[in-house]
């Protein structure tokens, strides 16, 4: 059971306050690059401010990953997107700046065409879901504050995307450099706590399960090449894209991105060796997603305890601003413009206004029907990814563009045979995972389509 003292509860308000203050601070715009990518000025200090604080979103599911499967966490939720950011860093994130567009459906636009840019709107308008996001936002709220669940995901959504409205990105910017220093800070506050009272290496190796500190956790390297493949979101992530094309230049999107890393491994460290310990301290946890929640009330002090839910709360909040962020521009400039045609400016900025709305709707529904954060990234990432993640290195590099003629079945197909197996791998191969046929579909059709290229070519 979670207890609250006054203090607790003042700090978490004083943090809610704020952000939400601190997110007002941008002054109104109607502008489309000024809404949707702060006016291209993004520094590099900020650059990878926002981009740590956004990609930790997901703090619970870290939390039930690590209490459940120990270092394997670190094996499929780390390294994987280190080394698949540095290639990010090296290879596109310069060419993404030079584009100077604003979304990845705009890339395969232009270089497909009209449909691929839509049906590619369609499929990042789902990858870039806020609901396992806001799940775990509207699960803290209704643990400290004893509401009902639908209650806990309205205030939520609330608290992540009134500023928004007024400011855009740049609202979005401000507020994940004020929550990149909240969420540091509290975990270095309890697992220093934890560490001070408990003991070092020694303790974690005598209280833990023998796998939890091996790289496998105990499960196939089969099931980690998946995680290794979906941490190849990193490519087909519209965050890294949106802030690519936010930088001032090119140098700073590259720089940016490869400083990340170093933080995103520090912040891993704490993460991960706190999920240890919540596993070592308390092994009979029923609910795995209240791995850190639960540690800091056993371990944290009045004050404290709300710093660290404080940083909780950064952690997730700071993801979930962006993504519901990223899905009004997914359904205002990608879905609508690229249907009805309209370019006009002020409509897409009105339109991804109203796209807040439609995204925390939908957020909402989703959240309140799924109860598992982890399944959530996983049917997503497995279904989503395939569909795109060989177009965009074409967009990118001519010698991997295929004709448009291969365009549509690369996306949509792919995308269904991944479904597909989802719903009939128990009957056939359950060992052989969604994304890996998703993958392996669009691998031979990307190459059919480089061939006939080259055939083509010669001809």
């Amino acid at each position: 059971m979670i207890s609250f003292s006054l203090t607790d509860i003042i700090i978490i308000a004083l943090f809610f306050l704020t952000v939400i203050l601190i997110g007002f601070i941008p002054g109104k715009s109607d502008d489309q690059e000024s809404y949707l990518l702060s006016g291209r000025k993004l520094g590099l200090f900020l650059f990878v401010l926002t981009n740590v604080a956004t990609w930790y979103g997901g703090i619970l599911g870290i939390g039930e990953f690590t209490y459940s499967y120990g270092i394997l966490s670190w094996v499929t939720q780390g390294l994987p997107y280190y080394i698949f950011a540095i290639l990010f860093a090296l290879f596109f994130a310069g060419k993404i700046r030079k584009a100077s567009l604003f979304t990845i459906p705009d890339k395969l636009e232009e270089k497909y065409g009209r449909n691929a840019g839509i049906i590619s709107s369609a499929i990042i308008f789902f990858l870039v879901s806020p609901a396992p996001y806001l799940l775990m936002l509207g699960t803290l709220i209704a643990e400290i504050f004893g509401v009902s669940k639908i209650i806990a995901l309205i205030a939520g959504v609330f608290i992540s995307v009134i500023y928004l409205f007024r400011g855009g990105y740049k609202s979005d910017i401000y507020t994940d450099v004020f929550q990149f220093f909240v969420m540091f800070a509290g975990f270095i506050i309890l697992l220093v706590s934890v560490w001070s009272n408990t003991g070092g290496y020694e303790f974690l190796e005598n209280n833990l399960p023998a796998t939890h500190l091996q790289f496998t956790g105990g499960t196939g390297w089969l099931y980690i090449l998946v995680w290794f493949f979906i941490a190849l979101w990193t490519f087909t992530d519209p965050g890294f894209h949106q802030r690519c094309y936010a930088a001032k230049d090119s140098k700073t999107a590259v720089k940016g991105i490869i400083i990340s890393v170093f933080f995103w491994a520090l912040f891993d460290f704490l993460t991960t060796s706190t999920g240890l310990y919540s596993r070592a301290v308390l092994p009979n946890v029923e609910n795995p997603s209240l791995a850190f929640p639960l540690l800091a009330e056993h371990t944290l002090s009045p004050g404290l305890k709300g710093i660290f839910y404080a940083a909780l709360f950064a952690t997730i909040i700071s993801t979930l601003n962006s993504f519901l962020f990223l899905s009004a521009t997914t359904f205002s400039r990608d879905l609508i413009m690229k249907i009805s045609g309209n370019r006009d400016e002020s409509k897409i900025v009105k339109n991804s206004r109203l796209g807040l709305f439609v995204s925390s709707a939908i957020a909402v529904v989703i959240a309140y029907y799924v109860d598992s954060i982890i399944e959530i990234w996983y049917l997503t990432g497995s279904i989503c990814i395939p569909g795109i993640i060989f177009l965009i290195a074409g967009a990118y590099y001519e010698k991997l563009r295929i004709p448009e003629k291969f365009v549509l079945p690369e996306i949509i197909i792919p995308v269904l045979m991944s479904i597909v197996w989802i719903f009939f791998r128990e009957n056939i191969l359950a060992e052989v995972e969604p994304m890996i046929i998703g993958m392996f579909t669009a691998l031979i059709i990307h190459t059919s389509g480089i061939i006939y290229k080259k055939r083509i070519i010669k001809k």
